[in-house]
């Protein structure tokens, strides 16, 4: 094994026979806790010689597992391509042979799956190199998958994956299986992994499937697809007259509108779709003429926006898109449900309480955007518009009451304040304030705190840190301010106080404004509320 091969946290942990979040606490606690080598802030790598020496010299080393001897030997000859590693790793547990394996490593795998099953074996590779592959889209998370098979509920006969990956997603949903997969090596994982789970109806074919389908003739009873995103060479020139659009050729940039339609032209008459959908594609404004071709036709079923955290690639929320094919032309929905799960934990459950549910009338999306973002239907559909509406008017009637107090009376002034001034930067010099995160913070009772902060914010000194080009660097240290006795720095300092003070609040009543003329509004568009009648 090579003692310089990087290390993921996951197997640190694994290494020590400690929790993930224990050795997140090791780096934040210890300073000689060794840097990452490689890797991301999110995935960093570390140097499997500095953690060794590390662990010995605070004595937090466990004895290793055969299964942490099998992995680091895979990642010494196989390198970043564990994917290729894990399928010869597999092809040895299900066949008892493979010409691929270096003569080193066999006997290391043959042990490990000798502990316990071949099938246990390569689920624990499986899983580690699943827990070390952030950013991957050969690999489904662990938590999109349960909230997959949630939505999904029973299934029965095919299940179509045509970008499967290494088969989790796949696997977990039925026992008829059918899959796609570009990467040879993943689709040969996919099926090994398959085999020593006890499904034995499975084919996986490779090639790129929007390209090249493989599965022209299937029509599957589940479609299910967790497709890679933001693909702009999809093949759109070259598909632009394909059969497979029924809703309409998609653009370069909506490649995920593509693997729609590529799942919904293989879903059987009463088949369902179920694809994993980035949020931005229920409403960026390419995709809208293919969003209102499936309202209209009314195949779509559901939409669920899922919590923050569910995918490998990225943090940010992912939509789930249900279809439904017609048996008839009859067999078409007249709403669709919209779910919202962004507040949930990401690690379920994700059966969605009463308030996170509505259906919404086809017509009710055929707008100018036809924005399928659920919380925009969600939110309104349990909205008291009309306890909302009149506390928002009643909040504001109070507030403009009190806005013109909150405005200090002033006098004339002197006409200019060009008498001795001084820097911050000769304040700072001499101890009189403390400049930090571009404030000038008086360290002293001969300033006054509201008096230097209005004078440094003053539009003279603005000026001075404007350039000719009109880019403004905040300068405190250079900012000038008059000087004056205390007794009238305190006088400026109210006012200057009472000024801030009107700002707040003249912005607290620009929000309630805008929020009482969209409550009225919505109220107005969706019955609600009406005009006040005349008595």
């Amino acid at each position: 094994m090579n003692a310089e091969s990087p290390v993921s946290a996951a197997e640190i942990a694994r290494l020590a026979g400690v929790t993930r979040a224990a050795v997140s606490n090791w780096r934040r606690r210890y300073d000689d806790f060794p840097a990452p080598v490689s890797g991301g802030p999110r995935s960093p790598l570390f140097s499997m010689s500095e953690v060794s020496l590390w662990l010995d010299r605070h004595r937090k080393r466990v004895e290793v597992s055969r299964e942490v001897l099998a992995w680091q030997g895979l990642r010494d000859v196989y390198g970043s391509d564990m994917i290729r590693a894990l399928a010869d790793a597999a092809q040895l547990f299900v066949t008892g042979h493979s010409e691929s394996l270096d003569d080193e490593i066999k006997p290391l795998l043959e042990q490990y799956a000798a502990e316990s099953s071949p099938a246990e074996a390569l689920a624990g590779l499986t899983e580690r190199f699943i827990n070390s592959a952030t950013g991957s889209d050969r690999v489904s998370a662990p938590r999109l998958i349960r909230a997959v098979k949630h939505f999904a509920g029973s299934v029965k006969g095919t299940v179509f994956d045509p970008a499967c990956g290494i088969g989790s997603l796949l696997i977990a949903l039925g026992d008829t299986l059918a899959g796609q997969e570009v990467n040879p090596s993943a689709a040969r994982l996919t099926e090994y992994r398959a085999k020593l789970a006890g499904l034995h109806d499975v084919a996986i074919r490779v090639g790129d499937a929007l390209r090249a389908d493989q599965w022209p003739d299937l029509r599957a009873d589940l479609v299910v697809c967790d497709p890679p995103t933001n693909v702009r060479d999809w093949g759109r020139e070259e598909l632009l007259l394909d059969a497979r659009w029924e809703l309409g050729p998609p653009t370069r940039a909506e490649s995920e509108l593509a693997w729609l339609q590529h799942c919904y032209a293989h879903a059987a008459p009463g088949g369902r779709v179920i694809i994993v959908m980035p949020a931005s594609v229920a409403y960026r404004k390419a995709g809208r003429r293919i969003r209102a071709e499936v309202v209209r036709r009314g195949i779509l079923t559901d939409v669920v926006a899922l919590p923050a955290g569910m995918v490998t690639s990225h943090a940010q929320p992912v939509h789930l898109w249900q279809l439904s094919r017609p048996v008839s032309p009859d067999d078409v929905g007249s709403s669709i449900r919209m779910v919202d799960l962004t507040a949930n934990d990401p690690d379920g459950p994700f059966e969605p309480s009463p308030d996170q549910v509505v259906d919404v009338q086809l017509v009710d999306l055929l707008d100018e955007e036809v924005d399928l973002t659920p919380a925009n239907y969600v939110a309104a559909s349990h909205t008291d518009h009309v306890a909302e509406y009149s506390s928002a008017r009643q909040a504001l009637a109070s507030r403009l009451q009190n806005l013109l107090e909150l405005l200090p009376p002033l006098a004339s002034g002197p006409g200019s304040l060009d008498g001795a001034t001084i820097t911050v930067a000769d304040l700072a010099r001499a101890g009189l304030v403390d400049v930090s995160e571009g404030r000038a913070l008086p360290t002293s009772d001969q300033l006054d705190d509201a008096y230097v902060q209005g004078f440094v914010r003053s539009s003279a000194n603005i000026r001075r840190s404007t350039s000719a080009s009109g880019s403004f660097r905040a300068d405190v240290r250079g900012a000038r301010i008059p000087q004056m006795s205390i007794e009238d720095q305190r006088l400026y300092g109210q006012v200057f106080r009472a000024l801030e003070a009107f700002e707040h609040r003249v912005k607290e009543l620009a929000a309630l404004g805008e929020r009482a003329a969209a409550l009225a509004r919505e109220g107005l568009t969706s019955g609600a509320l009406r005009p006040p009648t005349e008595e």
